[in-house]
């Protein structure tokens, strides 16, 4: 594989923001990277206090994750201390929330990265401290004191995003070439450029060729990202473009989205300059983009189900407190800058109104969306 569809993961804001597309890829997936296992805690008492650090509730999935853990951990017998960054999102609150689980003597601390290059001093002391530090959903960066990483194959989530984009393009236009423009995450979450490189895994070979035309020509993560992921500066973003680029008869076929929070807002934003909607891909299954997609509105979603990663979380701390490994399915992939982390990865699943009813079967809130 070609240096640009490497998986070794961004060690930090700065370096997502250089590397660019070069970010990501997965040379770690296929070769031998010295991987650490992991260190199992010794075991502790069945009634031990869990630890859950979680970003601000920006999203659906981050509500719902809070509340599953507290219910969750206290249906397995824990003591949990469920806690959230402030709303402006700075780290400086979830440094505080970790360092305040240590003191109290958290067994096993699940943190959900509010920038994760900015948190290796926490974790070190929790390791200092006997705690296991499990990294939900974003992998934390520069520290060798993270001991596992739970999480969807967020690589996979970039490729079937941008596949969904060229199939929902070629549905409308059946011959390209096709414009699009590309959106993604903030740069302190380091699954921003995970997200970004897997679509461009599938994208940049077309983009190379010229069937797929990026209208703006920004190609690079640093002039996509969206920071906070707030929905405010997606909708900017794209009011911008459509000023600048399609002001006339130039066409937008589709637009790269990497959530469904900023999916929406570039629907709203196209909306209210009277311009066709383009195909915009998302992620999260969140409940208004579940009704968009049925509506003909968005093209996709992904659904990453938050039960699922939380009770698999659950059962990592489980085994754990028995002093047995918790269970990993890949050691090879996920670099944080100072070691190869242990992951447990669960499969993302692409999700169009065409398939929606049966990717949400299991699901009744979801389900009844696409009746």
């Amino acid at each position: 594989m070609s240096k640009f569809f490497t998986r070794s993961l961004a060690v930090s804001t700065a370096a997502l923001l250089a590397l660019g597309l070069a970010a990501c890829g997965g040379s770690d997936r296929d070769g031998d990277t010295g991987t650490d296992t992991g260190t199992a805690a010794k075991g502790f008492a069945k009634d031990a206090l869990i630890g859950v650090a979680l970003p601000s509730k920006t999203s659906e999935n981050w509500v719902l994750a809070g509340d599953l853990f507290t219910n969750g951990l206290k249906t397995a017998g824990f003591q949990s201390d469920v806690q959230y960054a402030g709303a402006s999102t700075t780290v400086a609150d979830q440094q505080a929330q970790i360092t305040a689980m240590v003191t109290k003597g958290a067994k096993v601390i699940i943190i959900g990265a509010t920038d994760a290059a900015q948190l290796s001093t926490q974790v070190t002391a929790a390791k200092a401290a006997g705690a296991t530090v499990i990294a939900y959903d974003r992998l934390i960066t520069n520290t060798k004191d993270v001991d596992y990483y739970i999480a969807f194959d967020n690589f996979k989530v970039g490729q079937l995003q941008g596949q969904a984009l060229l199939d929902g393009m070629k549905a409308k236009k059946p011959t390209g070439p096709w414009t699009v423009e590309l959106f993604s995450g903030s740069p302190d979450d380091n699954n921003a450029g995970v997200f970004f490189n897997g679509a461009m895994d599938v994208l940049k070979p077309l983009i190379d060729k010229g069937d797929v035309v990026v209208g703006s020509g920004q190609k690079d993560v640093k002039q996509t990202a969206i920071q906070g992921w707030k929905a405010e500066g997606a909708q900017s973003r794209m009011d911008s473009l459509l000023t600048s680029t399609y002001n006339g008869a130039k066409t937008l076929d589709g637009v790269l989205s990497p959530n469904d929070t900023l999916a929406r807002a570039i629907i709203t934003s196209v909306k209210a300059a009277g311009k066709p909607i383009p195909v915009v891909t998302g992620q999260d299954s969140e409940v208004e983009s579940v009704k968009s997609i049925m509506a003909g509105e968005q093209y996709s979603t992904i659904n990453k189900d938050t039960r699922t990663l939380v009770a698999e979380s659950i059962k990592m701390v489980q085994a754990l407190q028995t002093g047995a490994e918790p269970t990993v399915n890949d050691t090879k992939s996920y670099d944080n800058g100072s070691k190869v982390v242990p992951a447990y990865l669960l499969p993302p699943v692409i999700v169009t109104k065409a398939n929606a009813a049966e990717a949400y079967a299991n699901d009744p809130k979801l389900s009844a969306l696409t009746k």
